[in-house]
């Protein structure tokens, strides 16, 4: 061959190869093989191969003993003058067709001969073999990348797999799938190549999990590839299966998922204990396949805990485990203590911040001993993590993650991300803690500020039920009341104030401790109301600014008088009272509500209504009648109807309420709910006496001795004495400074009480006489004899009464 006609042979020559020329005589016949011919020192063809032959068109006769270069399409101009063969190179040929083809050719010298080996193939056939070869190089070289080329019984080929053997080797040729995965691994995936070797349709992408049979506790995450091959017949030659490890990509995905899902379901709930087991339910199986979550018992009570170092006992309480069903170890169980633990290097980095992976045996060392292993420790553990609650400066107990079983141990990622989960879950248990706190504070000062839940007076048995909110704001200022008032009455209150926490029980303490002051004041409900309501706008304006409109409350008052069975109430902005009869029908009272005690200027109306005994008097705050979307005019008929049918006789009045509460509200409420519940009471006709007062001072003994008629009938003549003298003040006063019609009344109860009433509403007043005044002694006298007196104003009139406590009450 001429050197001068023949290019170096390279891949950037190579691609540029292409079949030129075709003649008259048609394109030749294709083909992919590898053409071979001998040749001496002078360029003469001395053998010819049937391959040459196919690639040339001419037979060994047609050529044997003439030069090459006549081959060639491009003939040097002087034979003679052709330079050496080059080792390699391109040149273009000519066909028997007419044609020419571009080849590609090497030469090597025969071994103890001056003769050449020219071994040649079409230049396309060449670069594409290049290209492939390259493309497979570097295919192979890929960590995350296996190719494997199988033969029609799906055994090995050729391979770049290097599986994780003990001796490291690759994969010899012959081998099945079976010998490098576990036995359901392999055939699941020589399914698959059996059905692209059988149906000629490749598999794109097909996930597949899969386990080294070595090293059974690593799972792999694989995305395979399959395609036919075919021989140059068309006949099916094998498989070329593509294996792509995903395996870090899927750790990565659901790592991420993971953190995200932390993020929407950990610190939901301002309940630590729930909180706590969402940590705990969010990790398993994702991360881990036991998790626990341990607190310090100070944050389960809503305090700071106690900062600790070294060994010893850890002061933590296991507050959540995942899953909760699992077969946990015994010393593992929901409220027991974390045993003692050595002071061990692990520990004392736990306590300062780090997450740590420990083993079986570190886990030995921490208790001190194997004898707390099956107490301590799940079974079949193979590894551990302990992260640290760490928040605002506080360690608040610890996340442990086991992973048992064939697992993988924990990676230095996963390691980070407990980190962070352990960060956010810190915050979110250190935000519940405080809550908790704040909420306890709240609720103690609400209880202490609240009076007994159940009273027993003359005038009515009372039963309170009150139920904080369970959405996480606290007590709300809900309020109820039962003052005993002087004459037997009962005063009953229920009130609720605008917003939550301690701000809001702080205003119903002053607001229940200005209406009892009022109450023993004895004015009527729509003047205690009025006074009220002045009270609120004081505190308003003592509010900081912005706050001004945030104090405010809304209040029922009423007054049940057991002699006269009547009840006397008014409304500022409060739900009505339902009245339940003896009979066990049961309605709202049809009052008229004034405005909410923040509103002053507008007027509030006393509403007087008759009370049968034994009737069931029900007050209530708004958070009983608003449930969902119920309105609450629905609520309060479902109030009603439930009074109706609970409220018997035979039944405590605190059980009914439980009971009203459990049916009423819903299982988290809006708001707090508070029910009073009332059973009237009657004192009988013949306990009271009543005595029409002449506007006569003559009329003063005819008092006395009616009085002493009637206490000798009642059998109280151990008060005679002092009974006479205070009737003997009293219509001598009322008869001196009072206007007619006067009266009056005696009760006999637990105690006696003696009124007087006039028209005259001036207020009494008690003071000391000098020794040389006539007069000026008759209250001084009323105070001395009697345990308690008062005074009370109704429309045009007042009653002076006085209270003696009978030794033996009947």
């Amino acid at each position: 061959m001429d050197a001068s006609n023949v290019e170096n042979a390279d891949p950037a020559g190579a691609s540029r190869g292409a079949t030129s020329g075709a003649g008259p005589g048609g394109r030749p016949p294709a083909f992919d093989g590898l053409a071979a011919a001998v040749l001496d020192d002078r360029g003469t063809v001395v053998a010819w191969t049937g391959t040459a032959q196919d690639l040339t068109g001419f037979r060994a006769d047609e050529v044997h003993g003439r030069p090459v270069h006549e081959l060639m399409a491009d003939r040097p101009h002087d034979p003679r003058r052709a330079a050496p063969l080059p080792a390699t190179g391109r040149v273009r040929l000519r066909h028997q067709c007419g044609n020419t083809i571009d080849v590609t050719f090497r030469t090597t010298r025969v071994s103890g001969s001056a003769d050449f080996l020219v071994l040649a193939a079409p230049t396309p056939h060449v670069a594409d073999h290049r290209h492939g070869a390259a493309l497979l190089r570097a295919l192979s070289a890929q960590n995350r990348i296996t190719i494997a080329l199988h033969a029609t019984d799906l055994t090995t080929v050729q391979t770049n797999a290097m599986p994780d053997t003990p001796d490291g080797r690759p994969v010899q040729p012959g081998a099945r799938l079976g010998d490098v995965l576990c036995a359901e691994d392999a055939e699941s995936i020589e399914a698959v190549l059996r059905q692209v070797l059988d149906t000629g349709v490749p598999v794109i992408h097909r996930n597949q999990r899969v386990t080294w049979r070595h090293h059974p506790a690593r799972r792999h995450a694989l995305s395979l590839s399959a395609f036919p091959l075919e021989d140059t017949q068309g006949r099916p030659a094998g498989v070329a299966a593509l294996y792509i490890d995903d395996t870090d990509q899927l750790r990565a995905r659901r790592q991420l998922d993971l953190a995200r899902e932390v993020a929407e379901r950990v610190g939901g709930s301002l309940d630590v204990a729930r909180t706590a087991h969402d940590l705990a339910d969010v990790l398993v199986p994702a991360f881990g396949d036991l998790a626990a979550v341990d607190l310090a018992q100070a944050v389960l009570d809503g305090d700071e805990p106690i900062e600790r170092l070294g060994g010893g006992e850890p002061h933590l309480r296991n507050a959540a485990l995942a899953p909760a069903t699992a077969a946990w170890p015994p010393g593992i169980q929901r409220g027991n203590l974390v045993p003692p633990l050595s002071d061990h290097p692990l520990l004392r980095r736990f306590q300062h911040g780090e997450t740590v992976v420990y083993s079986r045996d570190d886990f030995i060392a921490l208790v001190g001993g194997r004898q707390l292993v099956e107490q301590f420790l799940p079974h079949d553990t193979q590894a551990v993590m302990v992260a640290p609650l760490h928040a605002r400066g506080l360690t608040l107990g610890a996340i442990v993650v086991w992973r048992t079983g064939p697992s993988e141990p924990f990676t230095e990622d996963e390691v980070d991300l407990m980190r962070q989960i352990a960060s956010r879950g810190a915050l979110a248990i250190d935000n519940a803690r405080r809550y908790t706190r704040e909420h306890r504070a709240a609720m103690a000062l609400q209880q202490r500020l609240l009076p007994p839940a159940t009273t027993d007076t003359p005038a009515a048995e009372t039963a309170a039920v009150y139920l904080p909110t369970g959405r996480g704001a606290g007590t709300s200022g809900d309020w109820y009341d039962a003052i005993a008032l002087p004459s037997l009455r009962l005063a009953l209150v229920a009130g609720d104030v605008i917003g939550h926490g301690i701000p809001a029980s702080a205003t119903m303490g002053r607001l229940r401790a200005a209406l009892q002051t009022l109450a023993d004041l004895e004015l009527e409900p729509d003047e205690v109301l009025t006074r009220i309501a002045d009270l609120v706008q004081r505190l308003a304006a003592e509010a900081p600014p912005g706050d001004h409109d945030a104090v405010g409350a809304t209040c029922l008052y009423a007054v049940y008088d057991p002699v006269t069975r009547r009840c006397a109430m008014a409304s500022a902005g409060h739900p009505p009272p339902v009245l339940v009869r003896p009979d066990g029908s049961a309605e709202a009272v049809d009052i008229l509500p004034g405005p909410p005690l923040a509103v002053c200027g507008m007027p509030y109306e006393t509403t007087t209504i008759d009370v049968e005994p034994g009737s069931v008097l029900a007050l209530y705050t708004d958070g009983l009648v608003h449930r969902g979307a119920h309105d609450i005019d629905d609520g309060l008929r479902r109030l009603t109807d439930a009074l109706a049918a609970s409220c018997r006789a035979d039944r405590a009045l605190d059980e009914t309420g439980r009971a009203l509460l459990d049916d009423l509200v819903d299982e988290a409420p809006r708001d707090d709910a508070t029910l009073l519940l009332a059973r009237t009471r009657t004192v009988p006709a013949e306990d009271t006496a009543h005595w029409q007062i002449p506007a006569d001072p003559a009329a003063v003994s005819e008092a006395r001795e009616w009085a002493t008629r009637q206490l000798t009938a009642w059998g109280l003549d151990d008060l005679l004495l002092t009974t006479v003298l205070i009737v003997s003040e009293l219509v001598t006063n009322a008869i001196r400074y009072g206007r007619p019609p006067a009266e009056l009344r005696l009760i006999r109860h637990h105690v006696l009480v003696c009124e007087v009433t006039d028209s005259n509403s001036a207020q009494p007043r008690l003071r000391r006489a000098r020794t040389t005044d006539e007069g000026g002694r008759g209250l001084f006298l009323v105070a001395q004899l009697a345990e308690r007196w008062g005074c009370r104003h109704g429309q045009n009139h007042k009653t002076i009464w006085s209270e003696q406590p009978i030794a033996s009450a009947h």
